[in-house]
Formats: C-alpha cells, structure tokens, sequence
C-alpha cells in the first residue's frame, strides 16, 4: 500500500515508496493442505490494528460510505449488498483472505475521479463473497459500475480451496472503467509479488483458471499500446513493464521466497538483479521442492535476503556497529551527483501490520479459518491467532485513544515498535533477546493448536456459538498475553543492555555481588568486524 502519486516524474518513487510483499501457497504445496497466504502492509508513519466489519442484513437503499484506506479521505457512497459477512483483519467468516501490493504502472491509467479505492475494494470484496471466484467477481463488479480511484494494483485473493492473483488498472481521468486480469495459482505452487505487476502472458481459452475484462486487449490497442496478437498478450510488458526498481526492489523479494524452497533459482538472479536487460523474467509461480508450513511462510516474512547474493552487508557502515540487517529511508540517495539505493527485503521497519492466513477445507468454516497477526515489522512481532468467526477484537489491535501520534502500553503496535526500535540500532547484541521470546510464544501457539481447535470441534457439535465465543476468547487471550511479554521483553533490554553494556545473568536472574548490588557489567566494545573496519576507515589516528 501507498500514497498516490501520479505525477511522470514521481513514478519511480511511487512504484517504491512502500514494500509490501504478499506469498501465496497453494492447498497442495502445503503440509496439511491449508490454502496460505502471507501480507506485509507497509507504509511510512502507517498506524493500523486489526480491522472488523460485522455481519449485516441491509435494506434497500441503504448506502456504504467509501472512505479511501490510506489518506482517510470520504469519497463517496454506495448502494450496501443485502447482506454482508463478518470480517476480522484481512479474512471473512467463509476464510476468504485479500491483501494487496501497489505497483503502479502506466501513471496515465489513473482516474482519480473513480468511485472505489483499493483498500475499500478489498475489505467489500470481504464482506460479500463465500469464495474467492465470488471475490474476484464482486471486486471487479463494484469498479466496472463505480470506478477504480487508485493506481495499478495485485491482489492477492484466496479460500481454503483456491489461490488466485488479480491485477487491476483504470482507464484514466473520468472513465470509471477498468482492466484486469485474474489468474488461478495451481493447487502444487507457490506464487510471490511486491510492488511489482507480475502477471504475463495469459491463457485466454483457460475459462476455468484465467478470468479477464473483456476489453483488456483492446483497450491496449485503441492507446496503441500492443499491437500483437491476443494469444501473444502480455498484460505487465504492456500496462507496467518491470524497470530497474521493479525487479531489484520488487521482483528481488519474490526470487528471494522462491530461493528458499525451489533449487535452480540462480538461473533468475540475473532478473532480480535489476541490471542485465536480456535476463530472462522469472515465472509466476513455482513447484516447491518439499511442502511448506505456516512456520515457513512466518520465516519467508522475516527474510533479509540471508545467504543470497542480495544478502545485505552487514560489515558495511550502513548497518551500523551492530550490523543490523535493515536500512533508513528514503530507498534512493546520491552522493556526488551520483545515485544509489538500498536493498528492500521483505522485512522491512515500516511495516504496519503482517499475517500469515491459513485456510482449511475439512474444518468448520469458523475453526478452519486463522489469521496469524501481528502489529510490526514480521521479524520482530510474535505471530498471534486471529480466528476468522471473531467478532471482537483484542485490545492490544485495536486500542482507544492509540494511533500514529498517541503512545499507548495497552496497543501492540506501539509497544512492539517500542521494542524493535530499541533492537535496530543494537541488532547482533539485542535481536536474540528478542528471537527468544518471539519463538517461544509461537512455539506454544503451535503446540496448543490441535487441543484448542479439538475442544472447539466439540463445543461446535452441539452450539457452534458457543465454539466461536470460545475461540474469541482465546485468540484474544493470546494477543494480550503477547503484549503483556512484549511490555516484560521491553523492560528487560533497557535493564539488560543499559549504556552499551551487558548486565550478566544466572539462572534467569540478573546477577548479584554478595552485597546484593549489581553485578559489575560486561563492556562487549566493538564486534570484531567493526573493529576492523574502524581501523581500515581511520588509519592511525587511534593507534595506541
């Protein structure tokens, strides 16, 4: 997600001016044969909960407002469907899943007279569909008839039985049209995509696994954009072709997920490089070499590009003394009247929230369904069960009186980055702290699954209301239980690692003189790597 700008000349800087990243696993590429997807909302100075929309019956002539999801911003009114379904974050209560991430694309394609914004077509998209074809169907419905307001964006839209990517566009100032096109991911796949079009070329004649706007090559013909032959169509060389920041700053992020789970990757690095124009694209979607967990993608969501040629330095001055895997914006810089950039993995500090959504087939739809959510960058939240029959959020998601400029110790998203902004700056010396805490929380979560979800099956037999109130209670339980370690865990780093230094521990227990003091600290000076640096950057100026 992102701020607009559709000016030629910011083009580049919209296209990366936010980092989201979604990966999709389908049923059969899964361990369990869960329907996954995965959804980092980025955004500079973004602050977000976890969003709910109840259930309704609507009379007729009743009207939706549309409030643009980024700017806050009214825009307008819609006729409201008859009935709606009940929404927790980014799933429904039929464990339909939607995210997103912005691309941009053809600036000229932008109506800003449209009647619907991405943010609100995703959370309707939500509220009126049972599947994601009917997802796919009510999306693309609502902007045909009122507009498509925002630039070119990927949705990512899933159900426990199917995955599917959409990528949509308008058709410039005062059309309220749009083209799209929408592509079914094989149930043995993975897919990726982060701010950069990746849908190609399309099987027109697949009515089962490609759905499209009927004019989406004609309307590249009548701008003299293509001149091909519709089987040869290529939807993203023509309404967003990847450039150099659409490949190193997006495309990188995919072909890093792809790396981790399918060998012979090294034959797309020249793509993600960005630099070489004759490399050959990488496909939409891969065969994983073995099946992959919610576990998996929570870690893909953490990736700095480890162990890739991408890796990022971390014994360059960048990083600073403790190396830590992340950069300060903007992503662009010059020096000297020459340009440069920073890496942009998908863990990235201006995240505003993450999930991972898991979707399951053979469960009641109410128990079938958990978002794993967190309220921060993902490599520094503990992932916590969200599932989609919730009707009341915790209140560490969703706090009164929290927001952007409000600091509050009840709203996770401020606790959190209260937390990984301490750990940043001293990444190698705190983060492990940190990681400790993380994975144990979400160890438990994992481990206490299968009883949870068994005693709700029971409660389900006989008052399926009272097995969701159950599961409520539990997935908000854990969240505050969450923030309750995280508020220990940011205490403890300020004691722990005061001034630079290291208070030692014994048992769990800060480490006490005879006299009951303090232990006298650890002083840890410079890593290693840093010394060396210092020494090759300052030659003898600190000889002794």
């Amino acid at each position: 997600m992102k701020r607009y700008l559709i000016m030629a000349a910011a083009l580049l800087v919209a296209k990366t001016a936010s980092a989201c990243t979604n990966f999709i696993v389908g049923k059969g590429a899964s361990i369990d044969g869960s329907v996954i997807c995965s959804y980092n909302a980025d955004d500079y100075g973004m602050f977000i909960g976890l969003c709910h929309y109840p259930a309704g019956k609507h009379a007729k002539g009743e009207m939706r407002e549309v409030v643009d999801w980024d700017s806050h911003k009214y825009i307008g009114k819609i006729p409201e469907a008859p009935e709606t379904y009940n929404v927790i974050g980014n799933i429904n209560e039929f464990q339909v899943t939607i995210g997103e991430t912005t691309y941009g694309g053809r600036e000229e394609m932008v109506d800003p007279q449209g009647g619907i914004d991405y943010g609100s077509l995703i959370y309707m998209g939500l509220q009126r569909s049972k599947t994601a074809r009917e997802a796919i169907r009510v999306m693309t419905s609502l902007a045909e008839t009122y507009g498509y307001c925002s630039e070119g964006e990927t949705f990512t839209i899933c159900d426990p039985n199917e995955a599917w990517i959409m990528e949509m566009m308008g058709k410039g100032p005062g059309s309220k049209g749009v083209v799209w096109v929408a592509q079914r991911i094989p149930d043995n796949a993975i897919c990726g995509h982060a701010n950069q079009s990746r849908i190609g070329k399309f099987d027109m004649k697949d009515k089962q696994n490609v759905l499209y706007s009927k004019d989406v090559v004609k309307f590249a013909r009548q701008k003299g954009w293509y001149s091909g032959k519709d089987a040869d169509f290529n939807w993203k060389m023509t309404y967003a072709k990847p450039d150099f920041s659409g490949r190193r700053i997006c495309d990188a992020r995919v072909w890093s997920f792809f790396n981790r789970f399918v060998k012979g990757m090294d034959r797309y690095l020249p793509w993600a490089l960005g630099k070489d124009p004759d490399a050959e694209d990488m496909p939409l979607w891969v065969i994983p070499d073995k099946k992959l967990s919610v576990q998996d993608i929570e870690t893909a969501m953490r990736d700095h590009y480890e162990g890739t040629p991408l890796a990022i330095d971390s014994t360059d001055i960048g990083g600073g003394i403790w190396q830590m895997p992340y950069r300060p914006t903007p992503l662009f810089y010059e020096v000297d009247g020459k340009k440069y950039f920073n890496e942009r993995p998908t863990s990235t500090q201006q995240t505003g929230f993450s999930y991972v959504s898991q979707m399951r087939s053979w469960l009641p739809r109410q128990i079938g369904g958990v978002l794993w959510f967190g309220n921060d960058d993902g490599n520094m939240v503990a992932y916590t069960p969200i599932y989609c029959g919730n009707t009341v959020q915790p209140e560490c998601y969703n706090t009164p009186g929290a927001d952007a400029i409000h600091f509050s110790m009840k709203n996770a998203y401020w606790v959190c980055n209260w937390v990984s902004n301490m750990v940043y700056p001293r990444y190698t010396m705190l983060f492990p702290s940190l990681k400790t805490v993380r994975d144990s929380l979400e160890q438990s979560y994992f481990a206490s699954q299968k009883e949870v979800e068994d005693k709700a099956m029971a409660l389900y037999a006989t008052d399926q209301q009272a097995a969701i109130r159950y599961l409520n209670d539990y997935s908000n339980s854990k969240a505050q239980q969450m923030l309750a370690r995280w508020q220990q865990l940011a205490t403890y780093l300020i004691v722990k690692y005061n001034d630079m230094t290291i208070k030692p521990e014994e048992n769990g227990h800060f480490k006490l003189t005879p006299e009951g003091i303090g232990a006298r600290v650890i002083r840890p000076g410079y890593p290693t790597s840093f010394r060396k640096k210092l020494v090759e950057t300052s030659g003898t100026r600190y000889e002794n």
